[in-house]
């Protein structure tokens, strides 16, 4: 065990010293010191000096030393803070207790709260398991890929993640992006009938909460709710008594020490604290006009008009008190108004003149309560009589109680009176009613006079009662109860012995009343009985109180105080020492004075040998003190360093405001606006000062990457800019030096820190979030920048510094986006694959980047689109390094680079700003060679892809036409839309590639038709000319080829106007001659074997060799045998060959119109042919084989042509006329000449013929 030396008391005593010069400000307000929680470790006395330690060789190491300096001066340091933080809770609970002139807010916006690390995980897990299919919620495959969008962008972000680790994110923060994220989806797709987009925007919000609440039972709700959860709310004192202790680190006894013994819970000692907490002011204010000592102003003239602000003031505080009613009893008692003077000039504080107050400006009302119980021996009168009484207050009305037997004389009936009369005289008298016939009133059998007061007994007791002469109850006594309330306006009262030099001029005893007429007017009055205004009074204002020994020369009283003032001295005694206690006490309260008096036995105790305490006795008062927390309830707030008091209450509420439950963004809750508010406005904190410790705050929580809301920030400035420019926004006029220097401190590293938050827009404003911050932070930057108040700074001036921010953003985002991708690994490494996958991959990345800029942060950006286009542009330029890079490592005849360049283009191309600038440009710049010999090289391909493909061709069908040609359209069209898809930004290079791809295909075409009639008349040459012709499917697949080149040459040719809308018509014009001429080689050949049958059935011609051999053969065969007619064998294998084809170039030309054109020429070629035949006959008889086979093959191809969909013009030709009518000539000279006839055959119509 240590022994106790001289060190402990040396070491207390630096403690009292050290905490005093923390406590007690100088007169001046001097710059605060830093809050010790926050400052750097004191050198300890002496450990600055140079080789005071290497003296001592036989010392410790160093080390050990300053170890061993270390605890004691951490020891000290804590106990220093312990200290400061006990004197600053006695002030904020006087604050809590007896506010007059703040009230909690109940206008500001309710804060979310805030969500943490856990609750974002789980957040995750439960929109990953809705994506697994693991939760019960039924949705669209829609409302998935925005989940989804949702899930990968935002939720996985390792920017939400930062801002979730700040404190700066609340739920409605994640709901609202997820909304700004549906409605452009939603917006986006196709109406629906009968489904509004706002009710698919309901469901899908519905169904996001549904997820992000997931299985919580959200019924169960906590018993009690913790003191961060109703933050928000209005509070109850013992609420805010509660925080406070939190803040500040105070345990619960030593609140309840302070609580007890500051008298928070008496309203009239809080408010005579007040008084004289300002009446401190109001003489320290003088002091210092006296003494000249002010803080420096920036003008002269200030230190006179400080003053006069302190002054006001102090004023304006006791003007507050004074408005506010006259402190409340306690519940038991009835409230009652205090009837004020028609003349309320007194009220006026600032004027010197003092307003005497009347007798009628105190008259008091009293509310009395009498209760009457029973009677006891009551013994003239029968048991069967009846009885009754009546009670009154003297001046007033009377009351009776019920009747009752004289056997059982109890009531128990309460009759309530008012009076204002402090001292009012109450009878009740006992009657009996009366029998006889002539009386005129009940008897009274006896009665009581009682004189009660606010302090007197307030139960029921028996009182004996007056009897009249000769009545049998000589004992007779009653049970009742007299109540008289005590008006909130009556501080005390009670009997003392009084001598005054103006009033109570008698040394004799009184009744007195201590009588608050206003927050500033107190009255000692002393009554008679039954007068409701005093005999006397005196007003209190100005005296002083305080105990005093016994007079002797006066009789009567043995406990004596007085009340003294300049010309004049009031003597006051009691009967007994606790009385005295109580009245100086109430009149300590009243006078508003600064001493406190101590009476003469507790003083007494404290130096009982009546001189200076020694020093043992001054250590234990200290450590007594210490723990009874006297030092700083008794401390002269006058006297203490609010600046830096205010500077410490202030940060650590900040501290733990953005360390609760709330997402509060820096914004204090209604409870302790309320605290600080009522402590500056009580203690007189300058709002500059306050403002300049808010932002420093706010300041270097924001540095340290909490998220405040930059709103914040602008009010603060802007009192403080508008303060230091002397617009008074507080009404102060006075500016001083200090404040003027650490505004400019301020509004310099405000301006630092505004420019690196916008710099670091992506990560201070995460997805927009907080919402519009982003756009306060610049209208913020604005407001710094200005040189003063009035003049605006122009507009170039606030566009430089963005711009400045902005390029340093684009190199920001643009190096965590490369760290991310871990591009740089890649560039030094990688194949040359490897490197333009991953370039793809990064442009996907900034292209993500700056559509999110575009969507979250453009409209904060509104006034300079510009700037945002050049911050893109920057951008860009930096990823144009890696994407140079990687094209250069790319083989030479590489394709593989394209889908780069639609990637990129497709976003610049929409982008108005961005379009046609200054990467875009180096884009096309780079690809424009690649997309040149790109064509170059597909146009040689395909050219020798013709010419092989149409050697080696085997004219199977494929699709709509052959092989060659089907790969020949579908490369052509290949590289048209390759090229279309680029969607190539310059309007000449594009026109240039697209005339050249349409001239490409229109002679790639043309070659292909030139190939393909070369072949279709080959193939045709070789074709049989008899009947037993078949259209080979080759020939069909070459028309198809000519009909595909056709539509094709429509899409693959087609340009408005000028010589390519000619050159494609050139190319139409081919593919019609040559379907024409092809048409007409099948025809021809068509034609050539119906002049084979024609040929063969000439030999019947009559007069010819053969006819007359056939003739004579038949008919001598005929007289032997049975020989059949002649058959149309030859007629049928014609129409047989005319139906087959039909049936193949109907089933395998794809083409109808074609189809029936070839049909069309087929049929009026064979009629004319079949005309022709026969007009070179028209003198000569047919033959009946040659009738009836002509007959048949006529009849036949017209109706099969018919059937094919010939027209009725093109059938019933002059042509076929003419061959009908001969025909139909030749059928009846042959049915003449004939006996046989034509067997059936005829070309009259009939279903009956013969089908061949």
């Amino acid at each position: 065990m240590l022994d106790p030396s001289s060190s402990e008391e040396e070491s207390d005593e630096a403690l009292e010293e050290e905490s005093r010069a923390v406590l007690v400000a100088a007169g001046g307000s001097q710059r605060a010191p830093p809050a010790p929680a926050r400052e750097g470790r004191r050198e300890a006395p002496g450990r600055a000096g140079g080789g005071g330690g290497a003296a001592r060789p036989g010392s410790p190491s160093p080390s050990v030393l300053s170890e061993g300096r270390d605890e004691p001066e951490r020891q000290l340091d804590e106990e220093q803070e312990r200290r400061i933080r006990l004197q600053l809770y006695v002030l904020v609970v006087r604050c809590i207790a007896y506010p007059f002139n703040a009230k909690q807010p109940t206008d500001m916006a309710r804060r979310q709260q805030k969500l943490n690390k856990q609750q974002l995980q789980l957040l995750k897990e439960r929109f990953q398991a809705f994506l697994n299919g693991e939760t019960q919620i039924v949705a669209d495959e829609a409302f998935c890929n925005a989940v989804r969008s949702y899930y990968e962008v935002f939720l996985k972000s390792d920017r939400v993640a930062r801002m979730v680790q700040s404190g700066g994110c609340c739920a409605n923060d994640f709901r609202e992006v997820f909304k700004k994220n549906i409605e452009k989806r939603v917006r986006s797709l196709p109406e629906i009938d009968g489904l509004s987009k706002e009710t698919v925007l309901s469901s899908w919000i519905a169904k996001y909460d549904a997820i992000y609440r997931g299985e919580e039972d959200l019924c169960k709700q906590p018993n009690r709710m913790a003191l961060s959860a109703v933050s928000e709310l209005i509070l109850s004192k013992e609420q805010l008594y509660e925080m406070f202790q939190q803040i500040l680190g105070i345990k619960k006894l030593e609140h309840q020490l302070l609580y007890n013994a500051c008298q928070l819970d008496n309203a009239d000692e809080q408010a005579a604290q007040i008084r004289r907490e300002l009446d401190g002011r109001l003489q320290l204010a003088e002091k210092m006009a006296k003494e000249r000592k002010f803080p420096k102003f920036i003008a002269k003239e200030m230190e006179a008009m400080y003053i006069e602000e302190l002054r006001s003031s102090v004023n304006l505080l006791m003007a507050n008190l004074e408005s506010l009613p006259v402190s409340k009893g306690g519940p038991e008692f009835k409230l009652q108004k205090l009837k004020r003077s028609q003349n309320s000039a007194f009220l006026d504080i600032g004027d010197e003149n003092e307003i005497q107050l009347s007798k009628s400006d105190v008259v008091l009302s009293f509310t009395l309560e009498i209760v009457i119980m029973e009677v006891e021996g009551l013994k003239s009168v029968a048991p069967n009589r009846i009885v009754y009484c009546t009670m009154e207050v003297e001046g007033g009305e009377k009351l009776q109680t019920d009747q009752a037997e004289a056997s059982r004389p109890q009531w128990g009936t309460q009759g309530d009176f008012t009076t204002t009369h402090p001292r009012p005289v109450v009878k009740v008298k006992l009657f009996t009613e009366s029998t006889g016939v002539l009386a005129l009133e009940d008897k009274e059998l006896g009665r009581v006079i009682l004189y009660p007061t606010s302090n007197s007994s307030k139960s029921a007791d028996f009182h004996r009662m007056i009897v009249p002469k000769n009545s049998q109850d000589s004992d007779l006594k009653i049970k009742l109860a007299v109540r008289m309330d005590k008006p909130p306006h009556m501080k005390h009262s009670g009997y003392l012995y009084a001598l005054g030099q103006k009033v109570w001029k008698r040394w004799k005893k009184r009744y007195f009343v201590l009588v608050q007429v206003s927050q500033y007017t107190f009255a000692m009055c002393s009554y008679r009985e039954k007068k409701s205004e005093p005999q006397e009074l005196m007003q209190l204002e100005g005296y002083t109180v305080d105990y005093t020994d016994p007079h002797s020369g006066l009789q009567g009283g043995r406990m004596f105080f007085n009340a003294v003032k300049e010309g004049d001295t009031v003597i006051f005694a009691s009967d007994d020492e606790q009385d005295r206690i109580l009245w100086v006490q109430a009149m300590y309260r009243a006078t508003g004075q600064s001493y406190k008096p101590i009476p003469a036995s507790q003083a007494q105790k404290l130096n009982p040998k009546g001189g200076t305490l020694h020093a043992d006795a001054q250590l234990y008062a200290d450590r007594f003190q210490k723990h009874g927390m006297d030092e700083f309830i008794s401390a002269n707030p006058c006297k203490l360093d609010h600046a830096f008091l205010f500077r410490l209450l202030q940060r650590q509420t900040l501290d733990h405001r953005l360390n609760d439950s709330y997402s509060c963004l820096g914004w204090f809750s209604p409870g302790q606006v309320f605290v600080l508010d009522e402590y500056c406005a009580r203690y007189g904190v300058r709002g500059c000062h306050r403002h300049l410790c808010y932002l420093t705050e706010l300041m270097e929580h924001s540095e340290n990457g909490a998220v405040i809301d930059p709103t914040l920030l602008h009010y603060s400035f802007a009192f403080c800019a508008s303060h230091v420019h002397g617009n008074r926004p507080d009404g102060i006029g006075t500016v001083s030096m200090e404040e003027k220097e650490r505004f400019e401190e301020i509004k310099e590293r405000l301006s630092f820190l505004l420019e690196n938050q916008i710099s670091h827009f992506r990560y201070c404003f995460p997805f927009g979030r907080p919402e519009g911050a982003l756009k306060a932070t610049l209208s913020l930057l604005e407001r710094v920048l200005m040189k003063d108040i009035a003049t605006p700074i122009p507009a170039e001036e606030v566009k430089k510094v963005v711009r400045k921010c902005l390029e340093k953003a684009a190199l920001i985002n643009y190096t965590r986006l490369t760290e991310y991708a871990k591009i740089e690994e890649t560039m030094n490494q990688a194949s040359p694959a490897k490197k333009l996958e991953d370039v793809l991959h990064l442009a996907e990345l900034c292209i993500e980047v700056l559509q999110q800029n575009e969507e979250h942060h453009s409209e904060a950006f509104a006034w300079w689109p510009d700037l945002l286009a050049e911050h893109a542009e920057k951008f860009w330029a930096l990823f144009t390094v890696d994407m140079d890079t990687a094209l250069e490592a790319q083989p030479q005849d590489s394709w593989d680079s394209f889908p780069l360049f639609q990637l990129l283009n497709n976003f610049l191309r929409n982008d108005t700003l961005l379009c046609n600038g200054k990467f875009h440009k180096h884009l096309q710049e780079i690809f424009v060679p690649l997309v040149v010999r790109y064509v170059d090289l597909m146009e040689s391909s395909i050219a020798q892809s013709i010419h092989r493909g149409f050697e080696q061709e085997t004219w199977q069908p494929v699709n709509n036409g052959s092989a060659t040609s089907e790969d020949l359209f579908w490369k052509l069209d290949a590289l048209q839309m390759f090229v279309l898809d680029l969607h190539w930004p310059e309007q000449e290079f594009a026109r240039h590639l697209e005339q050249r791809l349409k001239l490409m295909a229109s002679d790639m075409i043309e070659a292909c038709v030139k190939r393909t009639r070369t072949a279709f008349e080959l193939k045709l040459q070789k074709a049989s000319k008899t009947t037993d012709l078949r259209i080979p499917a080759s020939v069909c697949t070459m028309f198809n080829v000519l009909v595909d080149a056709k539509k094709q040459s429509t899409k693959l040719c087609a340009l408005d106007g000028g010589q390519e809308q000619q050159y494609h018509s050139k190319i139409d014009d081919l593919i019609d001659s040559t379907v024409k001429e092809i048409i007409s080689m099948l025809v021809s050949k068509f034609v050539a074997v119906l002049e084979g049958v024609l040929s063969k059935l000439s030999r019947y011609d009559e007069g010819t060799f053969f006819s007359s051999i056939l003739s004579f053969t038949v008919k001598a065969a005929a007289k032997y045998v049975d020989v059949p007619k002649p058959g149309m064998d030859l007629a049928d294998t014609y129409i047989m060959f005319v139906r087959q084809n039909q049936d193949i170039l109907r089933e395998k030309v794809n083409e109808e119109m074609y189809i029936e054109k070839l049909f069309d020429q087929w049929y009026s070629s064979s009629m004319k042919v079949i005309c022709v035949w026969l007009a070179d006959r028209l003198d000569v008889q047919l033959h009946i084989y040659q009738l009836k086979t002509l007959i048949k093959i006529v009849k036949k191809t017209y109706r099969d042509f018919r059937l094919q969909g010939v027209l009725e013009g093109t059938l019933n030709s002059k042509t076929y006329d003419t061959l009908h009518r001969r025909l139909t000539v030749e059928e009846a000279t042959a049915s003449v000449s004939e006996g046989g006839g034509l067997q059936g055959i005829t070309m009259k119509d009939s279903d009956e013929e013969e089908e061949g």
